[in-house]
């Protein structure tokens, strides 16, 4: 009965406490953000390829309306494990973020066709592996963006 009553007093600090956040802001969308870390002078190489593959793309599924918005970060990093590239992806949601749609997957399937010209998902590939030796992925975060509510 202890153990019940501990859960349950932790599971209403947690939602006293997301409550409490709420009062300073209003939720947006999701950002999902992958870094990476281009290998020694490839650097120029995985800008133009995602100028060539990357850029196409996410335009016109941002005409379709897959996403949002993209964005690209660069740094100097700090270190050797640090990244130097940051794609960064927006989506209205954490569902449409990170949940499967098929019906979103057949339109990526369609954009990617008509940029590669082959419906073969395997040439597909073949063609953007280059950007493997290009650059380490690091690892993706998912964000979200928020508006903060003035103090009255």
């Amino acid at each position: 009965m202890r153990r019940i009553s501990a859960i349950g007093s932790l599971l209403c600090a947690v939602v006293a406490s997301a409550a409490f956040a709420q009062e300073h802001y209003t939720e947006g969308p999701v950002w999902e953000c992958s870094s990476y870390r281009t290998k020694p002078g490839h650097f120029d190489d995985y800008m133009k390829y995602l100028r060539e593959n990357f850029l196409p793309t996410t335009d016109e599924g941002k005409k379709q309306g897959l996403l949002l918005d993209r964005k690209v970060f660069l740094q100097p990093p700090s270190g050797k494990s640090d990244w130097d590239v940051m794609i960064c992806t927006l989506f209205p949601t954490f569902g449409k973020a990170m949940d499967y749609s098929a019906a979103d997957e057949d339109k990526w399937k369609a954009i990617e066709a008509k940029h590669y010209s082959t419906t073969d998902e395997k040439k597909q590939e073949e063609m953007a592996s280059k950007r493997f030796d290009m650059r380490e992925f690091i690892g993706t975060s998912f964000v979200r963006e928020v508006s903060l509510k003035p103090i009255k």
